[in-house]
């Protein structure tokens, strides 16, 4: 049940989403004579559509999401390395018979240069079906990544997978249950950095110690708040991909599914 109402929440607060519903009340309001809140909601709709889309908010607060863990520095043997799901698309992959990786396709590059760097550890991939809707009964987010993985040269044999976790505290819980890591271990943790607080938070509640190893970085760091966004649609973009991760982690934590709202590196 968690899992539905956060997805039918979050449609509701993604930014974008929220400014076109705003618009939409507005002309509602207009048509029902109700003119001064009309014009209200509308000129607040077109507002955060250049705050959000111009402005320096979204990159903002993806630079701190980012910025939360460095690159390790790895210099004892490695257990393992873990892949996230949310690097694929398996809906395409399905319908068109293709190997879609999606805008964080740099998590299964990264995976493949770590599997090279470190040929005798463990490869692990977690993600099952995370779509409210449209479900796809044919294809995991694992078993796209595995048939990718395969096809950039990583040996199957290496490839370990759950198929089951939704979201990423499911990620934690069902990665520990089959991995069942002992002290002493040393597990990489592969993900798009500015998803990377909300993964360690979840694997930290799951009683999982892993070492993050970030990827799939979407800003340049602070010059990116000097220089000017390309587009609203690039901007928009960028401050639905901030609010994505931080309702994640205040709804996980509020949820009492992670101890902390916000984790650090250690």
């Amino acid at each position: 049940m968690f899992f539905f109402i956060s997805k039918l929440v979050e449609f509701f607060l993604t930014p974008s989403n929220l400014m076109v519903l705003l618009a939409l009340v507005g002309v509602f309001a207009l048509l029902v004579g109700w003119s001064r809140w009309g014009r209200a909601c509308i000129l607040a709709s077109v507002l955060l559509l250049a705050i959000c889309g111009w402005g320096p908010l979204g990159p903002a607060a993806l630079i701190v999401l980012e910025d939360r863990f460095p690159q390790p520095v790895i210099d004892r043997p490695v257990t393992g390395i873990i892949l996230l799901g949310g690097a694929v698309d398996t809906h395409i992959s399905s319908e068109r018979g293709v190997l879609a990786m999606n805008e964080a396709g740099e998590r299964l590059t990264a995976t493949v240069d770590l599997s090279r760097r470190y040929p005798d550890a463990r490869i692990f991939l977690s993600g099952g079906a995370s779509h409210i809707m449209g479900g796809n009964g044919k294809l995991s987010e694992s078993q796209v990544a595995r048939e990718i993985l395969v096809s950039l040269g990583v040996p199957p044999q290496r490839i370990e997978m759950e198929e089951r976790s939704r979201n990423t505290c499911e990620n934690g819980t069902e990665s520990k249950s089959a991995l069942q890591p002992k002290p002493g271990d040393r597990w990489l943790l592969v993900t798009s950095a500015s998803h990377m607080p909300r993964a360690v938070g979840c694997f930290r509640a799951a009683g999982f110690d892993v070492i993050p190893y970030p990827v799939d970085y979407r800003t340049r760091g602070t010059d990116d708040l000097k220089r000017a966004t390309k587009s609203i649609a690039i901007g928009l973009a960028t401050t639905d991909l901030a609010a994505h991760e931080w309702f994640g982690l205040v709804t996980y934590r509020v949820a009492g599914l992670t101890m902390e709202l916000f984790p650090s590196a250690r």
